[in-house]
């Protein structure tokens, strides 16, 4: 029993790798899954798609490794978060489509929990800002607006969960509901310093508390899988958000390290140690990973569009036919030509927090084309990378962030994305060797708890760069191409 099963539960696709004990993958099968937009701002998933293409995917990589789950000596899982699922308790059948991170539908919600002054509380428990991103105002929403759901949950016939809880109760059949603490700290229910759900905004947003599952540390014993699933039971080991599992792979084990990584959205998390620092500055506090009952806190300021822009060059404008393309049109871009392109497609995450503001592009000319739309939209990633860094500088004075940033996600193979990235922020950026961060770290986390992996020190010795990007761009265009994004941004919200 020498290998490792990650599963990666995305907004977009479930993977499943097979990790061996070098960490190096023995095998990856992937599927896609349908995006569900009911309404202008509303993004959805089924949840029985989320569980199909889970076990799909996982008797898929064990098949190509050529093992079966025998040779398996755990299972860690990493999700999309914040998603919201609500399930029979009887018979895991959800009650209604999964609501998605990116959901918009709670923003009247929100404003009216702001205005009665809730704010404060909220943040002071949780870390977080209120907003439609967390579960809390997504469950809440389903409760109100699926009949009988509010009674139901009253009378201990429903569970909630976020997409870690259900597949964990689906795969141990009913037998284990829980979650761990990175990914309660998303759901602007939990008590990040007191370690447990909040009882006030609970009953705030009346959610019955038998709801909830129990929190449990990153790497820890979640059950184990029904034997019918993949031949015979497998341990779950290790749990992390998505984000918070690409901090543990990427190593950033020491306060003021920091690491971005780049997929539909973009979230950088600063490790600050075992102090949860309050931001000044619009970000959020976070737990990074949770051991041995002891949780490490990070900022975290989460962008809501990065890859996606470039699934929106393709999808919705129709100038590229597939992602790898998006580079070599930023290359042919005319140098002469300043198009900023601000996708607030969802709303604006951090630093501003702007939900109702939507998606625009300045500095068009008639010599506008595919290629400067396809830089403009490269870019618009390392301009929000560098609003991360600078509030994260200015809430981060005990040891400073480090002076360079660790990167993954699918952009992160781009290398003009990355240079841009360096550029902008006038700092390393550094691509490690293991591309699949939010894998391996789920991954060492289960197996680290089973004793196939080494211990932290160990694991983060072994931490590779593949590709150092070094600043080329010279102070005075860094800070004017940088001062153009800030006006665009300002004209965007005012709108």
């Amino acid at each position: 029993m020498t290998y490792i099963l990650a599963i990666d539960q995305g907004t977009t696709s479930t993977r499943a790798i097979v990790f061996d004990r070098a960490f190096a993958v023995l095998a990856s099968e992937q599927q896609e899954f349908t995006q569900h937009f009911p309404n202008s701002g509303w993004v959805e998933h089924d949840p029985r798609e989320l569980w199909e293409t889970t076990v799909a995917t996982c008797r898929g990589a064990l098949d190509h490794a050529g093992i079966t789950a025998s040779q398996i000596a755990a299972i860690g899982i990493t999700n999309q978060r914040e998603t919201t699922v609500v399930w029979d308790k009887t018979t895991g059948e959800p009650i209604y489509n999964a609501i998605v991170w990116q959901d918009r539908r709670t923003a009247d919600l929100c404003h009216k929990l702001r205005d009665a002054g809730h704010e404060e509380m909220i943040n002071q428990r949780t870390g977080l800002r209120i907003d439609p991103y967390f579960s809390s105002t997504k469950l809440s929403w389903v409760l109100d607006h699926v009949d009988g759901a509010r009674d139901r949950a009253a009378k201990g016939e429903l569970l909630f969960g976020t997409v870690d809880s259900f597949l964990i109760w689906k795969l141990t059949g009913g037998a284990v509901h829980a979650t761990d603490a990175t990914n309660a700290a998303r759901t602007m229910l939990y008590d990040i310093r007191k370690g447990r759900w909040s009882q006030t905004i609970c009953d705030l947003l009346d959610i019955p508390m038998q709801m909830l599952p129990e929190v449990k540390d990153c790497a820890a014993d979640f059950g184990e899988t029904q034997a019918d699933l993949f031949g015979s039971p497998i341990p779950i080991r290790g749990v992390a958000g998505d984000q918070q599992a690409a901090t543990v792979g990427q190593a950033c084990f020491e306060p003021g390290k920091m690491k971005s990584t780049y997929g539909t959205g973009c979230f950088a998390l600063l490790n600050t140690g075992d102090t949860p620092v309050v931001s000044k500055n619009r970000l959020l506090t976070t737990i990074a990973y949770q051991l041995d009952g002891k949780p490490t806190y990070a900022l975290e300021g989460s962008i809501f569009v990065a890859g996606a822009v470039v699934q929106w060059l393709r999808d919705g404008l129709g100038i590229i036919g597939d992602a790898s393309e998006t580079q070599a049109l930023a290359e042919q871009a005319d140098p002469n030509q300043n198009v900023v392109i601000v996708p607030a497609f969802v709303g604006l995450g951090a630093p501003y927090w702007d939900a109702e503001c939507r998606g625009a592009t300045f500095g068009l000319t008639r010599g506008t084309g595919p290629a400067e739309m396809a830089k403009a939209a490269l870019e618009s990633v390392g301009f929000q990378t560098r609003d991360l860094i600078e509030a994260m500088s200015a809430d981060w004075k005990a040891t400073g962030v480090q002076p360079n940033l660790r990167v993954d996600g699918g952009m992160s193979a781009s290398d003009w994305t990355m240079q841009f990235l360096s550029d902008i922020i006038g700092a390393t950026v550094d691509r490690p060797e293991i591309h699949e961060t939010t894998a391996l770290g789920v991954a060492w986390l289960a197996g680290m708890h089973v004793g196939v992996y080494p211990d932290q020190a160990t694991f983060a010795a072994q931490w590779a760069r593949e590709t150092e990007f070094l600043p080329a761009m010279d102070e005075s265009t860094r800070e004017a191409r940088y001062a153009s994004w800030k006006k665009a941004v300002k004209a965007t919200m005012s709108v």
